[in-house]
């Protein structure tokens, strides 16, 4: 059983987003508990305290003191953290964390995940639009065998109480255009964006998890070990106090998140891993390739055409492609490989970097060259798409032998 020896608040876990295989040490539990079931919360003073009772009194009759009620507040200025906090002695099963350096629904699932004590993991809204009384039947589907149960409004005995036809169309649009993207996820619910769930602490045990917004269980089907997936239906009902934290920039992020775990887990996802590539790393240096190219064209001009400098072309390309690796490099240092650059601070090695940049790119100038020869006289006899892919070899080049010279994250000290 799980009590509380004083309201203390609860540490906030720093690190990656990943769940341990075996619940924290904690010297007040002699065997993990059955339940650990996650509240985040922001700006919910008004209704926390009904949350905890409705929810205490009903997981008292379903499993009496195998449970425990992690209360996650994002530092909310009506503090609610500390309305819940004040709450512990009269609920003993209640912990509570606030936490002040991070932000966001789906970090603060997994914050609480992470110090939470039980075998079956599970996160409920904290404005009670998320039925309580739905939570035996989650728990039964586990007990029955299954690594993920979740509350879909689309099964039956599901559905939503008063939405409007866009709010419909968005919900049933975002499940569809997930069946699209990501098939292999998608396709095992009915409920793609329901934050209503439990799930085994084995079946996510080590995998990093890494939401974008509001929902976490994109994530955890993704990115887990998930077998057997049962379904609950419930209603979703309109908030009685407060206000909806429901935006567009909420279903932005949820296709984000469908097109980065497609990478990720996809065929492209795979190879990348092989190789160890990184792709992120790597557009930003092609967008900052980008911008040296506008800066090369308007620097070309201003110095060589007739109607301003007028100086002679070679010395005008020269002169205006240094000033591009010049603008490359700055946006380099402070984008693309900022996490790097930052613990290598001061003049002398800013002033070494850029001096291996501009070596490299210049020999991948050469490179462009030399390649651009070959495909077109050998291979493609069109200067247009021989030029391309010999900018692309160039581009790869640059990238990977700065990566490995320029910016080496082995000599930060």
């Amino acid at each position: 059983m799980n009590t509380n020896s004083s309201n203390s608040l609860l540490a906030v876990p720093t690190g990656v987003l990943k769940i341990s295989e075996y619940p924290p040490v904690d010297v007040t539990v002699d065997h993990p508990i059955f339940l650990s079931l996650v509240i985040p919360t922001y700006k919910e003073r008004d209704n926390i305290e009904n949350v905890v009772n409705i929810l205490s009194h009903l997981l008292d009759e379903a499993i009496p003191g195998n449970y425990e009620l992690i209360v996650v507040d994002d530092d909310s200025p009506d503090r609610t953290w500390e309305v819940a906090q004040s709450l512990i002695p009269d609920y003993p099963q209640l912990r509570v964390m606030r936490r002040e350096e991070e932000r966001g629904l789906s970090s603060a699932v997994i914050r609480g995940w992470q110090a939470a004590t039980g075998r079956v993991l599970g996160v409920i809204d904290g404005d009670l639009q998320h039925p309580p009384e739905v939570l035996t039947q989650l728990l039964g589907k586990i007990e029955d065998g299954a690594d993920l149960a979740l509350a879909s409004r689309h099964v039956d005995g599901g559905g939503v109480s008063s939405w409007s036809v866009i709010r419909r169309f968005l919900s049933r649009g975002a499940q569809v255009l997930g069946l699209i993207i990501l098939p292999g996820v998608l396709g095992r619910v009915s409920d793609p964006m329901s934050g209503y769930f439990m799930v085994r602490r084995s079946a996510i045990a080590n995998a990093t998890l890494n939401p974008v917004g509001y929902k976490i269980l994109l994530e955890v089907i993704g990115r887990g070990k998930v077998g057997e997936i049962a379904e609950a239906g419930y209603v979703f009902r309109e908030r009685t106090e407060g206000e909806s934290k429901v935006t567009w920039k909420q279903y932005l992020e949820y296709i984000h998140h469908l097109v980065r775990l497609r990478v990720s887990t996809g065929r492209i996802g795979k190879i990348r891993r092989k190789v160890n590539f990184p792709l992120g790393r790597f557009l930003r240096f092609g967008a900052v390739g980008l911008s040296g190219v506008f800066v090369d064209m308007v620097m070309l001009y201003l110095l060589s055409d007739p109607t301003t400098l007028a100086l002679p072309l070679t010395r005008s390309k020269i002169i205006a492609g240094e000033i591009a690796i010049f603008n490359n490099f700055l946006w380099n240092d402070a984008w693309t490989f900022a996490d790097v650059s930052m613990l290598q601070k001061g003049w002398k090695p800013r002033l070494k970097r850029f001096l291996k940049f501009n070596v490299i790119c210049l020999a991948g100038l050469v490179l462009n060259v030399m390649v651009l020869n070959i495909v077109f006289n050998f291979l493609i006899p069109n200067r247009y798409i021989a030029n391309l892919i010999a900018i692309a070899v160039a581009t790869i080049w640059n990238f990977w032998v700065n990566l490995k010279l320029s910016w080496r994250v082995t000599e930060v000290k």
